[in-house]
């Protein structure tokens, strides 16, 4: 073989193990285009519909991942939906909202004032938050005004300062404790017990998801002049600016509050509420395994709840529903009504078809007063019974003079 020859034939080698080398290269590379393709679509996805079940009332709900979850309508107190809702479990700063609602309370009546200081004491000082701890970082022994301090118990869901706070309203925290039980009792919480004012754990401190549904929505009846901080978004004192831990608020513009929580031992929580074309839903999520998985399942409730549900007024208050016959009263009859609203939470599409019946008490003996409750009314649709309230009388009824009664009496036995 010449050099010329030899040459071409190095050369011939040279390119085919190049081709070689090329084609294996390209095979695998046909995997890897394809994988992130895939990867591209999956992120492109729409969120995955909530997994559902059916309840007891045959009614198809969410299935959520945590210990208790409750849905209620604000209006009636109606209880849409719910998982273990009755069980006492540790609410972490879901407490604070009871902090929160006895200093709002307080003023309301005039008890406290918005400027007042409030000390940083030994006992309520956060020591940096090297356990941890949630803090509003007021310095020991220094005093913020009432009003900060609350804003750092909602926004900032400071431990030191919910501390404070009871000290300074109940003279100890043991004696704001004890406040705090006692307004637990009278709102019917009856699954709950706390033990110190910011919910840190304590095996005595417990509430159920619908507890804490019945506190919520005191708070946004009662203390309407300051429900607006529970959907402010961030809060600076001495410095330190920090957010709402509350995510709903920054995707969701129906959300306007309330409060979240977390320990190890209570995992996730969140209570919220959201108001959608005149409709409140509050829902309460307890031990889910995320600060996104408990946002994520309370945005699953309200959608669905809003979905499902609308609200019926059966009856206007002050219309006349019927009329009551009255005995010895120096009228015959008396009109019967609604004191107050009344409004039902029903199945969507069945506002048209709710019924109304009206029972009145067997006797009605003058003298009756305006507001008296002298029946019920039943509100219905498709044969099942969707709620009732008190019937009153809509006028007062003096009693007739005696020969008027005794004239009445005869009549009544010629009657018979």
């Amino acid at each position: 073989m010449n050099s010329r020859a030899h040459s071409v034939f190095q050369l011939s080698i040279v390119l085919a193990s190049a081709l070689l080398v090329a084609v294996p290269s390209t095979a695998l590379s046909a995997p890897h285009t394809k994988q992130r393709a895939t990867a591209h679509k999956q992120k492109a996805k729409a969120p995955a519909e909530p997994t559902m079940t059916t309840d007891a009332n045959g009614q198809s709900v969410p299935v959520l991942a945590n210990k208790a979850w409750v849905l209620m309508d604000f209006n009636t107190g109606q209880i849409l939906a719910s998982s273990n809702p009755d069980e006492p479990l540790p609410p972490a700063s879901l407490t604070k909202m009871m902090t929160s609602y006895l200093v709002e309370q307080a003023l309301k009546n005039g008890k406290v004032k918005p400027t007042d200081p409030v000390t940083m004491s030994l006992n309520a000082w956060c020591r940096g938050g090297k356990e941890g701890d949630s803090c509003m970082f007021v310095p020991l022994n220094a005093q913020a005004s009432l009003m900060d301090m609350l804003r750092g118990v909602v926004i900032a869901s400071g431990n030191d300062a919910s501390k404070a706070l009871a000290e300074h309203i109940g003279g100890s925290e043991a004696g704001f404790v004890a406040m705090m039980n006692a307004e637990a009792k009278k709102l019917g919480m009856s699954k709950t017990q706390f033990a110190n004012s910011a919910g840190l754990p304590d095996p005595n401190n417990k509430a159920s998801a619908r507890d804490l549904a019945v506190l919520a929505a005191a708070i946004i009846r009662n203390s309407g002049e300051y429900y607006p901080i529970y959907a402010e978004r961030e809060f600076s004192y001495n410095g330190i600016k920090q957010g709402n831990r509350n995510a709903l608020l920054y995707t969701d513009s129906t959300v306007d509050g309330l409060k979240t929580g977390h320990t190890e031992e209570a995992g996730y929580c969140l209570t919220a509420s959201s108001k959608r074309n005149g409709m409140r839903l509050i829902s309460v999520i307890m031990n889910a395994d995320s600060k996104q998985a408990r946002a994520d399942q309370t945005r699953v409730l309200f959608n669905w709840g809003y979905a499902n549900f609308e609200a019926a007024t059966p009856a206007q208050p002050g219309a006349t529903l019927t009329s009551a016959k009255v005995t010895y009263g120096v009228a015959p009859t008396v009109n019967a009504g609604l004191a107050q609203p009344w409004s039902l939470v029903v199945p969507k599409g069945q506002a048209a078809a709710v019924k109304t019946a009206v029972t009145l008490n067997p006797v009605l003996e003058a003298p009756i007063a305006k507001g008296a409750v002298i029946g019920k009314i039943v509100a219905t649709a498709n044969g099942k019974q969707l709620g009732e309230a008190n019937v009153v009388a809509l006028a007062d009824v003096a009693r007739a003079g005696f020969f008027e009664r005794l004239r009445q009496r005869v009549a009544g036995w010629f009657s018979k």
